[in-house]
Formats: C-alpha cells, structure tokens, sequence
C-alpha cells in the first residue's frame, strides 16, 4: 500500500513539474507572467491566437526534444491540453528509447 501511495505522489509530483515547466514555456513564449496562467486557462482566455500558438508549438518541440505533429497542433485550446499532449508525447519517445 505505502508502495503505491508512494509511487501515486511521485507520478502527482512529476505531472505537476511537466505542468509547471509547460506554463513557463508559454508564458516566456507569449511575454506574459507565468502566474498569468493556470492549467484550467484557455488559449482564448490568454489571448493566445494561431501565429502565437505556431511559436508556442517550436517552443515546446525544442524544450522537451519532441515533434508535435500538425493535425495535434490543431487541437491545443488550453494548457490541459498541452501539458496532456506533451505527456503523451515524451512516453511515446520513451517507448521508442529515443535519447532525452
């Protein structure tokens, strides 16, 4: 039980530091403050439009060594779906063993 509880904390822990890491990407990307952004905030509510999320997307393919693919692009509204598709996206590079 300590095992999973522990492993669940871990798991919690990490998912917040992508999150975090995600935010300050964006923030620095758009010039706006990360306490500005929460991972409930839309990219309509930040004022976020399709050229800024285009350098928003080369941002976050160069921080976390990943390739976002167009058709994802189109469907990143918010920062939950951001930090989810970036999620998915560094264990399938992990799954693959490509180098971090």
């Amino acid at each position: 039980m300590i095992d999973r509880i522990t492993y669940c904390m871990s798991e919690d822990s990490t998912n917040d530091e992508l999150a975090a890491q995600v935010m300050r990407v964006i923030a620095a990307t758009h010039h706006i403050p990360v306490e500005s952004i929460s991972i409930d905030s839309t990219f309509e509510q930040l004022k976020i439009d399709s050229l800024d999320g285009i350098n928003i997307v080369f941002a976050l393919e160069s921080e976390f060594k990943i390739s976002i693919p167009d058709d994802a692009m189109q469907n990143l509204r918010s920062i939950q779906d951001t930090v989810t598709g970036v999620r998915e996206l560094l264990a399938k590079r992990d799954e693959a063993g490509s180098p971090a």
